[in-house]
């Protein structure tokens, strides 16, 4: 809305919003004020329509078990639901201060799409008060379906097959893309609806602490905000061989408004949370991280930036699958952790909850700081 404005008035101050960084900037202050403003207003709301979490989640202590048990009852009747809030500041920042292009609409079409999934997931979960929600397939085929629509969508874009069909590894120069044309372009074109799944339920299992998966995301999202600004910038992607992505740019800004709307939540998510994000949060969160990532060519390096979410991921896989191969095997399921996601674990290690959101912090700092790296090494 405003870049058309600087067109209609070409001089300043309304020429510098013709600069993605003066709209990036824009967009992140924007979300992050409107988030100040109507937290407040919609955690009341939350109360009011009884959007609480007065069940025992199914990842809650076992009766008798005194490690988090008093952290479990503190944070029983807390509103959840709390993702509007990031959904809703971030479209907000993104239609006022983005240019539209198809990479922008994609990725808000997305973020509303599976929020819409998370909010009726959180929704049976607060109506029955218990934490079966949705079933598992349920989800896996509406996020899949949603996924392979975006893949099929970038794939017919005028410039936009090679988005979904070539392999850019991270370490490597642009030239180096792998999985191009041919057989190959199947294998690809699953692996980027595969991003998308994967990022969204990533996030999803890592939202399990006060703060853990807000803060991971804001530290996740600054890398892509990077990459996107470089693949939008012709001289930068020339210089730091990457691929250069026509309308990548503005994906600059839709990762500037997640990180503001990101930072006024995690103002009421951190310990002690006065809100709970739910699934309505993490589900979008993590697929409009996937969308980005596929859509400038990055789908391997957000397994770098997004490493603290990938363990979380796979600590849930090695967990089930191997309780599920010693049961076959030995009679009797047996664990690798005390409890999955991996977060869980070290509560069950008697750490406090704060020493594991901030440990997983740094993590993610360290994940992040290797991912940008991509950009020299190559």
């Amino acid at each position: 809305m405003l870049y058309q404005l600087s067109e209609q008035f070409p001089f300043a101050p309304w020429s510098l919003l013709r600069y993605v960084t003066v709209r990036a900037g824009g967009a992140l202050v924007t979300a992050l004020l409107l988030s100040w403003w109507l937290g407040p207003r919609l955690i009341e709301w939350l109360r009011d329509l009884k959007f609480r979490q007065d069940f025992r989640p199914k990842d809650a202590q076992k009766p008798g078990d005194a490690t988090g048990a008093a952290d479990d009852q503190a944070k029983r009747g807390t509103p959840t639901m709390g993702g509007i809030l990031i959904v809703l500041t971030l479209d907000l920042s993104v239609l006022l201060w983005a240019r539209w292009n198809p990479l922008v609409i994609l990725a808000l079409v997305v973020l509303l799409v599976f929020a819409g999934l998370g909010f009726y997931d959180d929704w049976k979960k607060v109506s029955k008060q218990n934490a079966d929600g949705v079933s598992s397939n349920f989800k896996l085929i509406v996020q899949f379906g949603v996924a392979i629509a975006a893949v099929a969508y970038l794939w017919r874009l005028p410039s936009g097959s090679a988005l979904v069909t070539q392999l850019h590894l991270p370490f490597f120069p642009a030239k180096s893309a792998l999985l191009v044309g041919g057989a190959a372009t199947g294998v690809a074109l699953i692996l980027a609806a595969v991003t998308i799944v994967g990022a969204s339920n990533a996030v999803n299992l890592t939202d399990g602490m006060d703060g853990l998966a807000i803060g991971c995301t804001i530290i996740c999202t600054f890398v892509f905000l990077v990459l996107s600004y470089v693949a939008g910038n012709v001289e930068l992607a020339k210089y730091l061989l990457v691929p250069k992505v026509t309308g990548a740019g503005e994906l600059t800004v839709v990762c500037a408004a997640l990180i503001g709307a990101s930072l006024g939540f995690w103002w009421y998510n951190c310990h002690p949370a006065s809100v709970f994000m739910g699934d309505t949060g993490s589900l979008a969160i993590g697929g409009v991280l996937g969308v980005i990532a596929v859509a400038i060519h990055q789908p391997l390096t957000l397994l770098l930036a997004g490493g603290v979410f990938v363990v979380e991921a796979l600590s849930v896989m090695i967990q089930v699958g191997w309780f599920k191969y010693t049961r076959i095997r030995f009679g009797e399921g047996r664990r690798v952790f005390l409890m999955s996601p991996l977060h869980h674990h070290f509560r069950k290690k008697q750490w406090s909850e704060t020493k594991v959101v901030t440990r997983f912090y740094i993590a993610a700092i360290l994940c992040a700081v290797l991912a940008l790296s991509t950009l020299k090494i190559r």
